[in-house]
C-alpha cells in the first residue's frame, strides 16, 4: 500500500522541477509550464492529505479551486505571451522589459 510519504516525495519532486523550470528558463511558455508544475504539486499535497485525514474533503475542494485558478492563469499568461510576441517578436523573458507598442 502506498503511504502518505510516497505522495509527498512525488509532490516535492514536482515542486522542485517547477522551481527549477521557473528559475532557469528564459522562454515565457516554459516558465508558465513550471508554474503549472508547482500548482500541480500543491494539488497533489492537498488531495493526499485529504485522503489520509478522517473523512475530510476540504483538500479536494481546494484542489478543484486551484485547478480553476491554474486554467485562468494559463489563459491570461498565454495572452500576455502573445502580446509580448506581437510587440517584441520574441518570447524571451530577457527582452520583456516593456509591453508598450
Amino acid at each position: 500500500m502506498i503511504g502518505l510519504g510516497h505522495y509527498l516525495i512525488v509532490s516535492a519532486a514536482l515542486f522542485s522541477l517547477g522551481i527549477m523550470c521557473v528559475l532557469t528558463r528564459k522562454n515565457a511558455v516554459n516558465v508558465l509550464m513550471g508554474i503549472e508544475l508547482i500548482l500541480n504539486s500543491a494539488n497533489l499535497n492537498l488531495v493526499a492529505f485529504s485522503r489520509y485525514s478522517a473523512g475530510n474533503l476540504n483538500g479536494q475542494v481546494f484542489a478543484i479551486f486551484i485547478i480553476v485558478v491554474a486554467a485562468a492563469e494559463a489563459a491570461i499568461g498565454l495572452a500576455i505571451v502573445l502580446s509580448m510576441y506581437r510587440i517584441v517578436k520574441s518570447v524571451n523573458l530577457d527582452q520583456a522589459d516593456t509591453l508598450k507598442g
